[in-house]
């Protein structure tokens, strides 16, 4: 069904910023929420932040203020722009949607943030 692919990490200093993308397969017009995910090594995969249809956004209390999410339908296409990044903020992150009744990850981008 529905392919995720994400893209844009790296690593960057305390400070500094990334741009994540997550291309899905196929249109996103019709999906309500899609999220974004983060796992560190030795942790519990954790919600970094989510967009609706409409533009809504939540955020986890850890990134607020400094991480922005965005969707772009016609490109099927979800960002995550990453502000005042930290050390803390380093995990695999995961864009994530569902879609009739099914539950779709993508493959992880790594984010590192070491000075």
């Amino acid at each position: 069904q529905v392919q995720l692919v994400e893209s844009g990490g790296g690593l960057v200093q305390p400070g500094g910023s990334l741009r994540l993308s997550c291309a899905a397969s196929e249109s996103i017009f019709n999906i309500n929420a899609m999220r974004w995910y983060r796992q560190a090594p030795g942790k519990e995969r954790e919600f970094v932040a989510v967009i609706s249809r409409g533009g809504s956004t939540n955020y986890a209390d850890s990134v607020k203020g400094r991480f922005t999410i965005s969707r772009d339908n016609a490109k099927n296409t979800m960002y995550l722009q990453m502000n005042d990044l930290k050390p803390e903020d380093t995990a695999v992150y995961y864009c994530y949607t569902t879609r009739g009744g099914q539950t779709y990850w993508g493959q992880g981008t790594q984010v590192t943030i070491s000075s």
